[in-house]
């Protein structure tokens, strides 16, 4: 194998919430899968992160999607879409992953500033 800087994708079974890599934000191909027994649930565990970058999840109920994707307490929310990100929508987080937007017209305004100008005549 060559050198250099490559980690495989991989797959996390049994993981739990105490678990580092469920916690924190991992940028790389590693995916740590937890079981669940109903939407609630998942909902809950997914929203008590810290964290809020992205979260994505597959469903072919469109009522569903709709409904989870609007609980999900996450900056970008991919439905059935592995990547949930293009470059002409607002890319960001909520909670502690981040402020501010980038890309779309939110991400210009983090380059303005605003003034308010009151005359009496």
């Amino acid at each position: 194998m060559a050198k250099g800087l490559f980690y495989a994708p991989t797959v996390l079974t049994k993981t739990t919430e105490e678990m580092d890599v469920v916690k924190e934000e991992i940028f790389g191909p590693v995916a740590p899968v937890m079981t669940f027994n109903d939407e609630t649930e998942v909902i809950q565990r997914a929203n008590a992160a810290t964290l809020g970058l992205a979260a994505y999840f597959y469903t072919q109920d469109v009522r569903r999607a709709i409904r989870v994707a609007e609980a999900l307490e996450y900056g970008m929310v991919g439905v059935n879409d592995p990547t949930g990100y293009t470059h002409e929508i607002p890319f960001g987080g909520f909670k502690e992953s981040g402020m501010g937007r980038e890309g779309g017209h939110q991400g210009i305004e983090e380059y303005t500033e605003v003034k308010s100008i009151s005359i009496g005549m």
